[in-house]
């Protein structure tokens, strides 16, 4: 053995953690080569539970079976989340009266299905020209569905489109 190595070995022998057993009992503070032999003779693992304290905490415990229970309770935790979607619905200023009445009907489904709906107006070309159409556009998708939404996102112009934001109430 060369001199560095038995340097590494002479530090962990050196080294003392603190030991909790597999019944959750204090075993005390002991050197990790003792403490090791008794994970080993209860054939189960050593895991370090808190590295930062002084001295190192260490658990006599199935390492598998704590991973297990951990992805366990990650799959619970993302089950009782909900997630909300910002859906979008894209119209143009010069867009015909059906056409935005299904629109309409499109914003009443995601708000029905507890997502958000990002309404955007596209200005192409000239069209640029004519903010306030596309102003009275969104006034009156918010004026059919006053008693539906929230206003998330006042209407806002983003580079070409003007985009506004609803939620749906309650």
């Amino acid at each position: 053995m060369s001199k560095q190595q038995e340097n590494v070995n002479e530090k962990i022998r050196a080294l003392q953690v603190r030991v909790i057993g597999s019944d959750g009992s204090q075993l005390g503070i002991l050197p990790i080569k003792q403490a090791l032999e008794i994970a080993r003779e209860e054939g189960l693992d050593l895991v370090e539970v808190a590295p930062n304290a002084e001295p190192p905490v260490c658990k006599v415990m199935d390492y598998g079976k704590y991973k297990y229970q951990q992805s366990k309770r990650s799959q619970e935790a993302k089950k009782k989340q909900t997630v909300i979607q910002v859906k979008e619905v894209k119209l143009r200023p010069k867009t015909d009266e059906h056409d935005v009445q299904v629109k309409l009907s499109y914003i009443r489904r995601f708000l029905a299905q507890k997502d958000k709906a990002k309404v955007t107006v596209l200005f192409r070309g000239r069209e640029i020209a004519y903010i306030d159409r596309g102003r009275m556009v969104l006034d009156r998708i918010l004026q059919e569905l006053q008693d539906e939404v929230v206003v998330e996102l006042p209407p806002k112009m983003e580079g070409r489109n003007l985009v506004m934001i609803l939620a749906p109430k309650g």
